[in-house]
């Protein structure tokens, strides 16, 4: 074995090892979640050095100054303010979903328009326009890390598959009975779920649109959709307060996570998927393990419906947006504590999501604004202002050095 060259992940952070052996060229992640500013780099090397034979004392000085890039990048606490950069003036209808590609460089918009558009974040401008779907596009999504294509769901009851750099159509999946609200490459990238209001999700072949599997159980409207980081899990969430698990290989139903008591509106992975996440109308989140399939937690403290969730990078955080205005942020790890509240809009909370760093929370709301928050105290750091409707969707690039945020006023408006 001869080690070729070191890879780093900054979110969440890992180190990737490429090493020749035989003729093949391989790759090995180490995930490094722990990694923090009181980390002993030096001390960490030595430790990746004595699991790692591929590792030897000429590299030592490389891995340790590579591993202190990683820690500067991961553990830079410093507030960053963003400033208005570009407002794209979107479609004629309103929006109904955002999507960055993973490096932050193109973003996607779905609308009532019946088009999913392509933009490029440094210029502003309109790369694309696809154009096909029968009714409102309302899921979209990149095939990322590679980011060669794009999925989208519509209210015609079906989903297509776009080469994201020509805009060619190469597929039309067919099979639901009623809207397509949710659609997803899985990991592997050679498959595609769809979760649709006719309470079914079902998983095509990347290759050719044809329909694998249909997976029936649900009672209600599917809402959430999400492949485990294998590809051969999948969770659903439903109207019917329920999570579902579902085994992506023979598309039999693995478990259900009971507990809620009113519609789901949001489910989630942690980063390694030993964690579920759900969030309801009935004013709480729970966190489920994995494994056994059981409730470790109840989430109580909001007091109304609970909007969105959604893991940090590291899964150790999680943060839900509620109804009632505030957003709160809990441990995951032990107690399941509240950790932050923060409280400053005058509307509900529609959508949150952590800084690649963890350090600081973004949220949007019906209160025509998003807002920057700091999760050390609470406080909010910034409020993005200038949308003349509600604000109901927000996002942080790959990096953290672009922020998107979607409006009723058909615009986005990207902050840098």
């Amino acid at each position: 074995m001869k080690l070729l060259k070191f890879l780093l992940r900054y979110f969440p952070p890992g180190l990737a090892l490429e090493y020749r052996q035989g003729g093949d060229v391989k790759t090995k992640m180490i995930d490094l979640l722990d990694l923090s500013a009181e980390t002993d780099i030096r001390a960490l090397a030595e430790s990746i050095k004595a699991a790692e034979p591929v590792i030897t004392e000429s590299v030592m000085e490389q891995l340790v100054e590579t591993l202190q890039k990683l820690q500067a990048k991961v553990c830079d606490t410093n507030a960053k303010r963003y400033y208005k950069y570009k407002t794209l003036q979107t479609h004629l209808l309103p929006l109904t979903n955002i999507a960055f590609d993973k490096l932050g460089k193109r973003c996607l918009t779905g609308s009532y328009d019946r088009t999913c558009k392509v933009w490029d974040i440094d210029s502003g401008t309109e790369l694309l326009t696809l154009e096909g779907h029968k009714n409102v596009v309302y899921a979209v999504s990149f095939n990322n890390p590679i980011s060669d294509k794009i999925v989208t769901g519509s209210f015609d009851k079906t989903a297509k598959v776009w080469c994201s750099r020509t805009g060619h159509c190469f597929l039309t999946m067919w099979g639901h009975n009623a809207e397509v609200v949710v659609a997803r490459f899985s990991p592997t990238c050679n498959r595609i779920g769809t979760g649709s209001l006719d309470m079914t999700s079902k998983i095509f072949d990347l290759t050719t649109g044809e329909e694998l599997g249909t997976l029936r159980g649900h009672t209600a409207e599917i809402i959430a959709l999400h492949f485990s980081n294998d590809g051969n899990q999948m969770i659903t969430g439903s109207f019917d307060s329920t999570v579902s698990i579902w085994d992506a290989r023979t598309f039999s139903r693995v478990s259900v996570l009971i507990g809620h008591r009113s519609e789901l509106s949001n489910c989630v992975y942690n980063f390694d998927c030993s964690l579920i996440a759900s969030s309801s109308m009935d004013k709480t989140a729970k966190v489920w393990e994995t494994r056994m399939n059981s409730c470790l937690a109840t989430l109580r403290g909001h007091d109304d419906e609970v909007l969105d969730l959604t893991f940090d990078n590291n899964g150790k955080k999680l943060a839900s947006a509620s109804s009632d205005t505030t957003t709160r942020v809990w441990d995951v790890t032990s107690n399941f504590q509240q950790l932050a509240l923060m409280k400053g809009h005058r509307e509900e909370v529609s959508k949150v999501c952590f800084s690649p760093n963890g350090q600081h929370l973004l949220t949007s709301s019906l209160d025509r604004t998003s807002k920057l928050w700091s999760l050390e105290n609470g406080c909010c750091m910034q409020t993005l202002d200038g949308h003349t409707d509600d604000v109901f969707s927000c996002a942080f690039s790959y990096n953290g050095d672009t922020i998107i945020t979607a409006s009723k006023d058909n615009t986005c408006t990207i902050w840098r």
